[in-house]
């Protein structure tokens, strides 16, 4: 069986395959570069760290920006998505704050700091712009485009109401599972394409949330076992953060897909693209 993409050019479907299997994971690790950065730190430093003289949370604050320089200097990063990084990065703080203050106290940071504001050191939201990050460039590097798609205005409203929830679930009805299910009638019958090479794949959009979100979930639990950060259970012995978190990291994807959407705004797919002469391997 073949797959034929131009005139007497005959490419064998395994090699295509494996071909764009590859592709797929090289974007993706572009696609990461700055979560990867931000992780590996967290890691290194959580088992190597030999500046007496600066507290690591400082450090990894003063790494972040010195990669995003970096990122921007060398053009591996655009202006388009340094603006996604410092908006996720003020949301993201402001979300902090509350979810440590003492009232709360849902997870807290146990290294001391100077560069912070309360009980936040200011590197923290930068593990939440890796997100916003990673998107942007996702959605750059793949091309995306999207079929039944709803109105702008629609998923803003959701999103706000999601992020809302993360503040008032803890005074009031928690209306996560009531967030999510409308999250599936509004994107349930989205259909996102993404090209590795020549054409376009295609996949349901609430499935790639999922999967992103379990990605996030492993990560997360990296960051914890390197102390960064540490909910209540873990104060003791650390211990895998619970599965029930998906729901958390649905919803923030969620969020920082639309938050996206609104500097890369979502382009509809009309038909299958011409295929190119050559493939496509820009990342």
């Amino acid at each position: 069986m073949t797959i034929r993409f131009e005139e007497n050019n005959e490419v064998p479907l395994l090699k295509t395959l494996l071909h764009e299997f590859w592709l797929f994971g090289i974007k993706q690790a572009s696609a990461c570069i700055f979560g990867g950065f931000l992780l590996a730190m967290m890691i290194i430093t959580r088992f190597w760290y030999p500046f007496e003289f600066l507290y690591r949370y400082d450090f990894l604050f003063l790494a972040a920006v010195a990669f995003q320089i970096f990122l921007l200097s060398f053009r591996l990063e655009s202006p388009r998505e340094a603006v996604v990084i410092l908006i996720f990065h003020f949301v993201a703080t402001v979300m902090e704050l509350f979810k440590t203050s003492d009232g709360i106290r849902s997870w807290q940071y146990p290294e001391p700091f100077v560069i912070g504001i309360g009980n936040v050191p200011l590197f923290a939201g930068f593990m939440y712009s890796a997100v916003g990050s990673y998107i942007a460039r996702v959605w750059r590097i793949f091309d995306f485009r999207y079929s039944s798609y709803p109105p702008l205005w629609s998923t803003v409203v959701l999103v706000a109401l999601i992020y809302a929830n993360f503040f008032t679930h803890h005074y009031v009805f928690d209306i996560r599972w009531l967030l999510i299910l409308a999250s599936l009638f509004m994107f349930g019958r989205v259909t996102i394409y993404f090209r590795m090479d020549r054409v376009h794949r295609s996949m349901p959009l609430v499935v790639g949330w999922l999967l992103v979100a379990l990605f996030i979930w492993f990560a997360e639990n990296l960051a914890t076992y390197s102390n960064v950060w540490i909910y209540p259970s873990q104060k003791h012995q650390w211990q895998l953060v619970p599965l029930s978190k998906l729901t958390a990291w649905y919803l923030l994807m969620m969020l920082s897909f639309v938050l996206v959407s609104l500097v890369n705004r979502p382009v509809l797919m009309q038909g299958q693209p011409a295929l190119p002469t050559e493939p496509d391997t820009k990342i």
